[in-house]
This record gives C-alpha cells, structure tokens and sequence, in this order.
C-alpha cells in the first residue's frame, strides 16, 4: 500500500481496495484552502459549510479525469441562495462563491432556529444541480448533468447525479467544520462501483461488501487531522489490501481572475455601456466574484475611440 504518511492538508488521493469491484477518491482542505475561501466572504456558517460541500465535490468529481479541465459543482434556484458553485482545475486550483439575499438568509435561520437547512429551503422548489466539465481544448463542448435539488444534503443530491447521469452507483460523504478560532476544514470520500465485465463477472456481492464498510465512515474520521488517509482508507478496507496515488495531489486557494482577461472581455462590450460603467476618475471598477480582487481599468484600454 503506498503512499505512507501523507503531511499534506490540502490535497486530494485515489485509491482502489483489491478485490473489490470499486474505486474511490478522498480530499482534505484546510488552512490552504478551504479556510482562506471561506473567511474571504464571510459568508453565514450554514452557507459556508454548503459551498464548502460544493468545492469538495468538485474536487472528487475532477481529481478522476483523465484530461486536463475544470469542473464546476453549481447549484442554482429562486430560493435565498440563488447560485453557488464550486470549482476545481486539473492543476489542483480551486475558487468558490455563492449568491445569497440577506434577508430571506435571516428568515431561513429564524424558522430553523440554528439547524442547517436542507437544499429546497436553500433552491426552492425549482433548484438543481449541474457538474458542469470543461476541457482545457477549446475544440471539445462543456458537458453538463443536471439533477433537481430535492433531497435534505448536497451529497444525496450528488448521489442522485451519478445514479441518473452517469449510471454509477456512488456513496459519497463529506463534512465540514469551523473551529473557535473560525478556521475551516473538510475531509470527504467517494467510492464508485465498476461494472462486470467478462473479466470481472457479476459485481453485485462485491459492492454490497464495498457499501457495508463504507457506511461504517463517520464524519469525524474524514476530519481528524491525525488520523492520515492512508491509515482511514486501510482501516476501511484492510482485509484485501488498497493501493492507492503514489503521490497525492497538492490542492491549492488559486483564482484565474486577471487583468487581461478583464480587459479582453470589456473590449467586446460596446462603447456606449463602457461609458455608462465608468468611474469619475476615469476608470472601470471591477471585483472577482470569487476571489473579492478589485480591478481598476482605465477606460482608454478597452474602448475603440476616446473623449
């Protein structure tokens, strides 16, 4: 079993238990991830800790392609969350943010008196869910599955996903916390089923073993910053031995905001609108949704004329 005493806190790693007719992955964010996402805007606990879940699941989902990408966990509704979406990028970069409307949020924690809502509280009656993959090849077309979110968590809505999109039966849990000092972490697993083949024969029996050891994870195991993964994993499925990534996979707080983007995209507005948004010094005030970077372009750099 490799590899052996994984350091990283941010990071996610595959693993395949022999003998079993599965594979699965495990992500854990911290201090380099999740915590500075999170704090940078300050959003409410219950909503932090569900855009967290979104990340996360982007990162599991993603961390299995074979192809350079991104993919987008997004969830959208007419609820007091109207969108947030998690992403995660081939290189490991990861960025998040959500929408929400102040005062419907405070109505929601009034009725729940502190209890964390579920997903048609959050989405309305309306809201989905969308994995949304992107290839890095401009060539080849963005693949979305979408699935209503009207199960209580984010993760029985993802397993809903897999089942309908991608015909792959899928056990997922993920947890998130905040300590006193308001720091965040996350742990999170997925386990997949392979299908039988010639090779393999009926699956069946295997992935009921495979679900019965899964179901004995807790939440505190995928959180327990001393309990490595490679130990947790192991502990799950040592009958048969697990091999997992030889390497882990460092996961990085990385936005892909920047100035020549901003000013290729102003560039294609006309120069009516450009001079409707401009500040009095001149300029045009741009903030990244997902990372709160502020932006200053002057308008001589993406309008066709000057006055």
């Amino acid at each position: 079993m490799a590899p052996t005493n994984i350091a990283l806190e941010d990071y996610v790693t595959g693993f395949s238990p022999q003998g079993l007719p599965v594979t699965g992955r495990m992500v854990r964010m911290a201090e380099g991830t999740l915590s500075p996402i999170l704090k940078r805007h300050a959003y409410p606990d219950h909503l932090a800790e569900i855009l967290g879940e979104a990340l996360m699941l982007s990162v599991l989902v993603g961390s299995g392609m074979k192809f350079q990408g991104r993919v987008m966990a997004q969830a959208e509704g007419d609820g007091p969350v109207s969108m947030l979406v998690g992403e995660y990028r081939k290189d490991g970069g990861l960025r998040a943010y959500a929408r929400h409307e102040t005062e419907r949020w405070a109505h929601l924690e009034r009725v729940n008196k502190g209890d964390k809502p579920h997903m048609p509280q959050l989405f309305g009656a309306m809201g989905r869910l969308g994995l949304i993959i992107v290839h890095d090849n401009p060539d080849l077309q963005p693949y979305q599955g979408i699935v209503p979110l009207a199960k209580g968590s984010l993760a029985e809505c993802a397993r809903d996903y897999f089942r309908q999109s991608e015909q792959v039966e899928t056990h997922l849990m993920m947890a998130i916390n905040k300590t006193s000092g308001g720091a965040w972490s996350g742990g999170g697993m997925i386990l997949q089923r392979i299908a039988g083949d010639e090779a393999r024969g009926d699956t069946d029996e295997g992935w009921r073993e495979a679900e019965a050891k899964f179901a004995t994870l807790s939440a505190d195991e995928l959180l327990d910053p001393a309990l490595p993964a490679e130990q947790l994993i192991y502990r799950l499925f040592h009958e048969g031995g697990v091999t997992m990534d030889a390497v882990p996979q460092p996961l990085v707080d990385a936005c892909t905001c920047n100035r020549q983007r901003l000013v290729d995209t102003l560039s294609g507005m006309s120069d009516e609108a450009l001079y409707d948004m401009v500040e009095p010094d001149g300029t045009l005030g741009v903030d990244c949704q997902f990372c709160s970077r502020h932006y200053s372009i002057p308008i001589e750099d993406v309008t066709s004329k000057t006055s």
